[in-house]
């Protein structure tokens, strides 16, 4: 009776820890994955944040009163890799209909991992005289930087520069 009892023991529990050495690996690199990319997400985050208040800066210097017209490049300091990939992005600008904003305009980057699926956005809010023309950036350039122009009109032209 009791050889009975501890044979069906057995078979009850060797196909559980089977299961559970195929099972633990898989859930932990399921885990470590997903913390890998948000890891990786949040870094590039930080960076569309940086580049964004980095024009942001940009084009309340250019839109001073002191300032009639003039050019601008500033060398952006955001890293040219995250975890051993570079990055590109791009930019668009749309002016904001409410009218409590007063013709403002939004400026929305959007940077992506190359070479992996990970991508991310930051807006800031810029003023009505401000324009931005297509550009890409891209990371690892090493004249990665951002252009402003400031013509006798008061409108402020920005993009990337390469």
């Amino acid at each position: 009776m009791i050889m009975a009892q501890i044979t069906i023991e057995y078979m009850i529990l060797i196909p559980l820890l089977i299961l559970q050495i195929f099972l633990f690996p898989l859930t932990v690199g399921w885990i470590m994955n997903t913390w890998v990319d948000s890891r990786r997400s949040l870094a590039l985050k930080e960076t569309a944040d940086y580049i964004s208040n980095s024009i942001q800066q940009m084009y309340f210097s250019l839109n001073h009163a002191s300032i009639s017209a003039g050019n601008l490049a500033s060398k952006l300091d955001a890293p040219p890799f995250i975890e051993g990939y570079y990055y590109g992005g791009n930019a668009t600008i749309r002016e904001v209909l409410e009218p409590e904003f007063n013709g403002s305009k939004i400026l929305e980057i959007t940077l992506k991992l190359i070479g992996l699926e990970i991508m991310v956005s930051s807006a800031v809010i810029l003023g009505h005289h401000a324009e931005w023309c297509n550009s890409f950036f891209i990371s690892n350039s090493t004249t990665a930087c951002v252009i402003g122009e400031k013509f006798p009109n008061g409108t402020i032209l920005m993009h990337f520069g390469t």
